[in-house]
């Protein structure tokens, strides 16, 4: 509690209430982590430092990264429903520790590609955005994948075998479980962390994908590179309900058409960035978006593909179902009614 109330002070310090901010002018903004990548740095920042111009809208943003405000990205759906920010960037593993049903589009073995996580966030959108309204007194304004969640190893592995009694850095409860179940340990480290835990041992292996760790120095540290996906990593962006209704329905329909348009660009921009990242963190060419590192890949068997797609209904569903149940009755039964069809759960 202490170090919410920290976070909560320090992110009263860099914004204004949220109350005043509709009539200045101004949204203030929670974006990513400067940490995470091009996606922030080539994207998301430039949007919002050009929000009048992007938007058609007389509304400027004072934008701020996560990690320069002290707030945790377990809080931003919290910071966003006390109104400290107008707008922010949500980190659905994280921000599912609040709301675990926002998990239930991204887990473990659901999105295998770019292609299926389309069709599962098209399915879930508009219960997602329920829940986030309900919940959080926001409105959801978009998602997009940072892309398949991958494995990088330092000591050498063959498999998802090899895993068995090893310490691997995860960053929710769903990719938890799934981890468990192959006999190794889950370690949830913060991701501005992840680099030095690898370098010190306090893990062995860790999961993200394939450019925010080349980007934060993961294969400096590392050796072994499985470009397996586990999950796609959503994140995406809400607005505070209040902030939203003082835009008339015209500038509403502006703001949602800007944020459509960010939101389809970021999700090409991340699968031209895994690719690449693929290439770059082995050493082959082209790599033109992050650094060359000549890591070992380890090539994917049919067997360990195999394991991540039965998860689904052996481990992610059935685990993740029981934590929801708990805070939201009946989510099982829902989640089986938006993606039951797809996935063969009923």
């Amino acid at each position: 509690m202490k170090r919410f109330a920290i976070a909560l002070v320090t992110a009263g310090m860099l914004a204004a209430p949220c109350l005043t901010l509709a009539a200045d002018k101004s949204f203030n903004v929670l974006g990513q982590p400067l940490a995470t990548g091009l996606i922030q740095k080539n994207k998301e920042q430039p949007f919002f430092e050009n929000f009048a111009a992007n938007t058609g809208l007389s509304i400027t943003a004072n934008y701020k990264p996560i990690d320069v405000t002290g707030i945790q990205s377990e809080e931003t759906l919290r910071v966003l429903k006390n109104g400290l920010f107008d707008i922010v960037s949500i980190r659905t593993a994280q921000a599912a520790r609040d709301e675990v049903f926002l998990l239930g589009q991204d887990l473990v073995g659901l999105n295998p590609n770019y292609e299926t996580a389309r069709k599962v966030y098209d399915a879930y959108k508009p219960h997602f955005a329920a829940r986030l309204a309900e919940k959080f007194n926001a409105k959801l304004l978009g998602l997009w994948p940072f892309g398949p969640q991958v494995l990088f190893c330092k000591p050498e592995i063959t498999g998802l075998a090899d895993l068995k009694g090893k310490k691997v850095r995860v960053y929710d409860q769903n990719i938890s479980k799934f981890i468990e179940s192959i006999g190794a340990t889950p370690v949830p480290i913060g991701f501005s962390e992840v680099q030095q835990a690898l370098s010190r041992g306090v893990t062995e292996c860790a999961i993200t994908g394939a450019s925010s760790a080349n980007t934060a120095g993961w294969p400096e540290v590392t050796d072994y590179f499985m470009p397996i996906g586990f999950q796609v990593g959503f994140n995406g962006y809400a607005i505070n309900m209040d902030s939203w209704n003082k835009l008339s329905p015209a500038e509403q329909g502006q703001l949602q058409a800007a944020f459509d348009t960010l939101v389809d660009d970021i999700w090409v921009y991340s699968e031209e960035l895994f690719e690449d990242a693929l290439r770059c963190n082995v050493g082959k060419e082209p790599c033109t978006t992050v650094t060359k590192y000549n890591m070992k890949e380890v090539p994917v068997k049919e067997e360990d593909l195999q394991i991540v797609a039965n998860a689904v209904k052996t481990i992610s569903f059935p685990s993740w179902s029981e934590t929801c149940e708990k805070n939201y009755p009946g989510c099982g039964d829902k989640w089986k009614e938006i993606l039951g069809e797809m996935t063969g759960i009923k």
